[in-house]
């Protein structure tokens, strides 16, 4: 997966992670859990593509600023500015075209909070994030991961530098 790091909420996913799959809490002091996605699911990779789409992409900031759920029961925070993220998606997806972004064509870029379920909803994770909103983050940098249970880690990370 490729994705930018929102050290704000670390510790909120951290948690989180923990209390539905600790294997996919990451013994690796490099990974970062809260991220906005930007590519995935990717098995196969071009580094060189990558690195050159990290040194075309100044660092700039965004906020999550307001929870909402897909249509799958997903609770997300929205990320604004959505294009900034949409065109990073499409540019690694160009190097990357047997990646199909999420299984759709023009995903929306968001931080996974939680999902839907008889003791979770949206107003209770909008207390668990204690009236935070919104969230102000920084992409500085572009990071490739591997997720899988008890294996989660970082491959690389390249700072964005255009």
């Amino acid at each position: 997966m490729l994705q930018i790091p929102v050290a704000e909420m670390e510790d909120w996913i951290v948690n989180r992670t923990r209390y539905y799959d600790p294997s996919f809490v990451s013994d690796d002091p490099e990974f970062r859990h809260a991220h906005i996605t930007v590519l995935a699911p990717m098995i196969e990779w071009h580094l060189d593509a990558i690195g050159e789409l990290a040194e075309s992409v100044r660092p700039f900031d965004f906020e999550l600023d307001r929870l909402d759920v897909f249509s799958d029961g997903t609770i997300y925070l929205h990320v604004d500015p959505v294009v900034r993220f949409k065109q990073l998606t499409a540019a690694a997806w160009q190097a990357h075209r047997d990646v199909r972004p999420f299984g759709g064509d023009d995903p929306l870029p968001h931080l996974t909070l939680d999902r839907i379920s008889d003791a979770v909803g949206l107003e209770s994770t909008a207390r668990l994030l204690n009236r935070s909103l919104p969230i102000h983050g920084r992409a500085e940098s572009l990071e490739l991961v591997w997720y899988r249970s008890n294996q989660c880690h970082l491959i690389r990370r390249w700072p964005l530098s255009g």
